[in-house]
Formats: structure tokens, sequence, C-alpha cells
């Protein structure tokens, strides 16, 4: 056995599925999981002593490489002061400004833990705020395991929504409206229905847990002006987007621009540069409803971790136009690659992309991703057998096709280059694959 075997095997003798999030499970691609043990630059190294180049970057968080020295010595600074005070700090205000600074859509921010913490205190906000209880969100986006939106749709436009999780009540995912993405039809005509109740729509800035779905145009902006034309707010999660495909994230490569903003934004990842941080921020109003100051309660003992907040604010710093640029650049010479390489070989596929972020999609060039019905349409068997010749050759890519491939700013010419080299024997192996296996 290898020892990632071996760390397997004890794993699963003691947490669920030997993992404590499930898609590491490489469940859709089958296989072994890789015990990472270490990481640097643009590379991880797992328990047997094998380098590869990394295309997770543990979900986006890592924007400027893995193990930044700067970013490093930041923690090991705030690791020497103390683990956690339970009280404020200084450096909870830095990184809130260094937010305002890059978003000026955000007047206030609550620091919490993870994004999932962040788009259920976003939830509760909206109902608080606006008295009303039903929320609306997109079949396929994922804002973290909350009750309410791990719900499933249900038969009709305005139906509500049913349990998409085993634990999850019906009382509770009827609270929610399950929606086809980019449909700004079907959004209309749930609030000619139920408008007067409904409390706020979410959606990820632009979708990256269905694969990446480019908001067809307007979209956003039109879920924007429904919102406000019937006194809903809108939830923009950007918690992978945010400071991910741009300073101010996805909102601010089109939303910005196009002179609209949301009622409220979720952020994470890579707000806490590998550490476990997210917050949620917005207009002034509503984000006073939270306590202490309004009746919206919301607390955490590890909010604003004084460990986690020196790593976001050395990692937002470090994130300048440059940096961007960079990962802009490489997406953009990686993606590219890619599908050469499966054109090659006559593989039919889509990419699809927002920002600098982009995934696969396996037999899809005729319409492209639009929706979570497009997404599970496609050939997805081919990603396996694409996944392990990869892996084969020292490159990690997420272990399922519908997740985004990520870039940072350390992948440097040899990272590209031993990428770029593994794609066509990949390509074989997506072009010979069979639904069977």
């Amino acid at each position: 056995m290898t020892t990632s075997e071996d760390l397997y095997a004890r794993a699963r003798s003691l947490m669920p599925g030997g993992v404590n999030s499930p898609v590491r499970a490489f469940g859709s691609v089958g296989g072994t999981p890789r015990f990472i043990v270490s990481a640097k630059g643009p590379r991880v190294t797992d328990a047997d002593g094998r380098e590869y180049v990394d295309l997770v970057c543990s979900w986006g968080p890592a924007l400027l490489g893995h193990a930044v020295p700067e970013v490093l010595a930041a923690v090991h600074a705030a690791v020497d002061r103390g683990l956690s005070f339970g009280a404020s700090t200084p450096d909870e205000a830095a990184l809130a400004e260094l937010v305002v600074g890059r978003v000026p859509a955000v007047e206030r921010l609550r620091m919490v833990s993870t994004g999932t913490e962040a788009t259920m205190t976003a939830i509760r906000l909206a109902r608080g705020f606006t008295g009303r209880d039903l929320v609306v969100k997109f079949a396929g986006c994922y804002h973290g395991h909350v009750d309410g939106l791990l719900a499933a749709a249900g038969s009709g436009v305005a139906t509500l929504a049913l349990p998409g999780s085993a634990g999850v009540t019906a009382a509770t995912a009827a609270e929610t409206l399950v929606l086809p993405y980019n449909d700004l039809d079907a959004v209309e005509a749930a609030f000619a229905e139920l408008g007067s109740r409904i409390a706020a729509v979410i959606t990820e800035a632009a979708p990256a847990n269905m694969g990446v779905v480019t908001p067809a145009e307007g979209f956003n902006a039109g879920l924007r002006r429904i919102t406000a034309e019937n006194g809903a707010l809108l939830i923009i999660d950007e918690v992978l987007t945010g400071f991910r495909v741009g300073s101010a994230g996805y909102w601010g490569l089109t939303g910005q621009a196009e002179g609209w903003a949301p009622d409220l934004f979720t952020f994470g990842k890579v707000i806490g540069g590998g550490m476990p941080v997210a917050a949620l921020g917005g207009r002034a109003e509503v984000m006073d409803f939270l306590a202490p100051l309004g009746p919206v309660y919301q607390a955490g003992t590890l909010s604003g971790n004084p460990v986690a907040m020196a790593a976001g604010v050395a990692t937002l710093t470090l994130a300048t136009p440059d940096v961007y640029a960079h990962i802009d650049a490489r997406s953009a010479e990686l993606s590219a690659a890619v599908s050469e390489a499966l054109a090659a070989e006559g593989v039919d596929h889509s990419i699809q992309r927002a920002g600098n972020l982009f995934s696969v999609a396996f037999g899809t060039s005729e319409r492209g991703v639009h929706n979570y019905a497009d997404a599970q349409a496609q050939e997805a068997f081919r990603y396996g057998p694409f996944f392990h010749s990869m892996l084969d050759s020292g490159v990690y890519l997420p272990p399922s096709v519908f997740e985004a491939w990520f870039l940072s700013a350390a992948h440097d010419d040899a990272a590209m280059a031993r990428i770029i080299d593994a794609l066509p024997a990949a390509a074989k192996a997506a072009a010979s694959a069979t639904p069977a296996g």
C-alpha cells in the first residue's frame, strides 16, 4: 500500500468517508485521495513524497501560491502574540478597511469563520430586515451547507422547494424557492406570485460549483432591478470569486461598471489567505440590523481570530494588480492549451469561464453550459480518466468535473510547462472513456 492508501484506510475507520469535506474523497473520479503534507509556491507534496503542480489552490485561497514568506511571517508573528483572545483586535479593522477599499459597495463588514456561516447570517439578516420569510436561490449554486439552501427544485417555477439533503426538514426547505439559473423570466414569475413574501434572492456572483457558469448578460443586474422593485434584498455570494477574479471580485468586473450593487455580499477563501475567515458586508442600513446594534443575533468565539486576521491582511495587501494580471494571463494560456489538446483528440467540450476561473465541460460544444441542467447533461464520465492521467503526470486537478480550476501568482513557466506537457495524454484518456468506466 502507498502511504496515502494507508492513511485513507485509517481515516475511514475514524471519520465518515475518511474525510472532513466530501469532495476530498475522490468519489466522482475514483481512486485513493492524496494526503497532502506540504505545499510551496505552485506545488503540493503528498505523504508518499510525490510532488504535483496544484490547480486546486486550497479551493481558491492560495491566490499568491502556497507558503508565501510574507504571509507566513505575519502568521508567525501573530502566533507569537497568542492564538485567540475572545476580544477585539487591531487587525479586524485593518482587514475590514482593505475589503471596503476594494469593494466600495460594502459600508459595514462582519467577520465570521466560514463561508457557510457568512451565507447563513446573510439570510437571517435579510429576513430580519425585511420581515419576510422566503428566499430565492438557483439550482446548481452552492452557498454552503445551510439547511434552507440545501434545497431541491420543486415541480414549478414558484413551487416551494423540497429537502436537498437528509436532515433538512420539509418545513425548512419550503422557505426556499429554487429557480433555474440565468432565467430572469422565472424570477419575474416567482415575484409575481410570491413577491410580498420574498426576503431575498441569493446567487453566486458567477457560479463555480456546477463547473463555472458565466452569468448571462444583464442577469445579475436584472436580479438587482427585480429585488429593488419588490422590496427584497439581493445577496451576492462571492465566497469563491471574491478577491480571486479581481481586486473587487466578480462584482468589480461587472456590476461596478454597470452601476448597480447588491444589498449584501458574502466573502470567504481568499479573504483569509488559507486561514478560516469569511465575512458578510453591505449597506450600513442593513448591516446595522446585526447585534449589538440591531435585533438580528450572530456571534462567534473565533470570529476575527487574530492569527486568521493577520493572514488575511497580508494576503490582500500582497494581492496587487500585477498579481491579478499574472493569473489572468496564465488562466488564458492554460484554458487555451486544454481546449487545443482535447480538440486534437476529437473530444467535444466547452471551456466555461468567469474572469480567471474556468472549467471544462465535456460534450457541450454546441450550446455550452448556462444552468444546472446543462451541467448535469454533460459527458461527465470523461473527467475521471482525464483527471487520473493528469495526476499520474504530476498535476493535481480538482477531483470533480463540477469544480473550477485555480491558478496562482506562483504558477511560473516551469509549472505551466508541466501542466501543458501532461495534457495530450489526458486528452487521449478522455477520448477513450466510456460511460461504463
